[in-house]
């Protein structure tokens, strides 16, 4: 890749990613187009764009980059930068044949969603939707111990954490502050290390007084975790079956529901598909488990549709618009080290002016590295 610092670099964001991060290709001379709509744009716009010699896309999880929209840019585009951290809506094996690299925004957000997931948790246990209705409609009246409903406890509990990456493990450090036994599940790796400096805190804690019991963190088997939860948070990636020999896709199925207590909670800010919706909603309505969370699903936006809508399940459901990330910092930080605009920004960059002496493998935020590492045969 050569350096083409200047003005002749055009780039197109589907998104307006903040004008801070946006401003930092205009100092350097780029062109930047910003699709203004809030909607994404259609795929043909996007080819459009493509077409006419674009070196940079700056996408969303909304726009589909495929087979088509690589082979338009085969001669010109230098890189397609997405804001997220996944990436299902890329073609990678498209990406590879054209030599196109494309880059995601992981690590910023671990802990902008850690803490949504742990409030999810919270809100859905503690009922505070029901509370702010009562309130909202004039629906409060005298006080009861047990009227008009109660919520559940989560302090002193038992979370399960499926998949124990970056956000999976900052997840499991702020429930230790609520004084949880931890199951952790990870089909990869262990991270014992972690397990023995979770341990660690929480027999200081214990031994200070701040805990009235010695809690633990243990690995376990899924199914373990499964039956042993109060509450389970998933933070896997989603992996389909035939691509992995531990698929994630529909982990959470019919199967999985009946191993869980009726009491327990379902919470998920990882991927959509690795919940079978329609399980869930059979679940809930069965009372086979007490409630679940979710931030994320098999299509978004939620179709009007989706059984997840049934109001009989409005009091245990809890459902955001994919908002773990939704932070000013995480989002739209300029700084690729704090927020997604940044970093999203930062590997246009990269690309465009051939930093890492203009090797796409060595770029930090390049997600297909394979597509461009040297072989022996040179």
């Amino acid at each position: 890749m050569t350096n083409h610092k200047g003005s002749h670099v055009r780039v197109f964001a589907t998104a307006d990613i903040g004008e801070a991060s946006l401003a930092r290709l205009r100092k350097r001379g780029y062109q930047v187009e910003v699709y203004s709509d809030t909607e994404p744009p259609t795929k043909e716009v996007i080819i459009e764009k493509v077409s006419g010699g674009i070196d940079a896309l700056i996408t969303t999880l909304r726009d589909p980059i495929d087979e088509e929209v690589f082979a338009a840019g085969e001669h010109t585009l230098k890189i397609v930068a997405q804001i997220a951290v996944g990436f299902d809506n890329i073609d990678r094996a498209a990406a590879n044949r054209y030599r196109i690299p494309f880059s995601n925004t992981a690590d910023v957000l671990t802990e902008a969603t850690a803490e949504f997931a742990f409030f999810m948790m919270g809100a859905v246990s503690r009922k505070l939707y029901q509370s702010e209705k009562l309130v909202e409609e004039n629906q409060w009246g005298s006080w009861h111990p047990y009227h008009p409903f109660l919520g559940d406890e989560v302090t002193g509990k038992t979370v399960a954490v499926i998949g124990t990456g970056r956000i999976g493990k900052a997840f499991a450090k702020k429930c230790i502050g609520l004084d949880a036994d931890l199951l952790l599940y990870d089909p990869e790796v262990r991270d014992e290390k972690f397990v023995e400096y979770a341990s660690r805190e929480m027999a200081l804690r214990f031994e200070a007084g701040f805990s009235r019991k010695l809690r633990s963190a243990r690995y376990v088997s899924f199914s373990e975790a499964l039956a042993g939860a109060d509450y389970l948070s998933l933070h896997v990636p989603l992996l389909m079956r035939g691509e992995s020999v531990t698929p994630t896709y529909h982990l959470m199925n019919a199967e999985a529901f009946r191993r869980m207590k009726k009491t327990a909670y379902l919470i998920n800010t990882s991927r959509g598909p690795v919940v079978d919706e329609t399980a869930l909603c059979k679940a809930l309505l069965n009372r086979q488990i007490a409630g679940a969370a979710l931030d994320v699903y098999e299509t978004e936006p939620l179709p009007v549709d989706n059984p997840l809508r049934n109001p009989r399940l409005k009091h245990r459901l809890r459902l955001f618009h994919h908002f773990a990330s939704g932070t000013r910092e995480t989002r739209l930080s300029a700084d690729p080290d704090v927020g997604m605009a940044g970093r999203c920004v930062q590997a246009v960059i990269d690309a465009i002016e051939g930093n890492y002496a203009g090797d796409a493998s060595r770029m930090p935020y390049v997600v297909n590295k394979e597509a461009f590492k040297v072989t022996g045969d040179g």
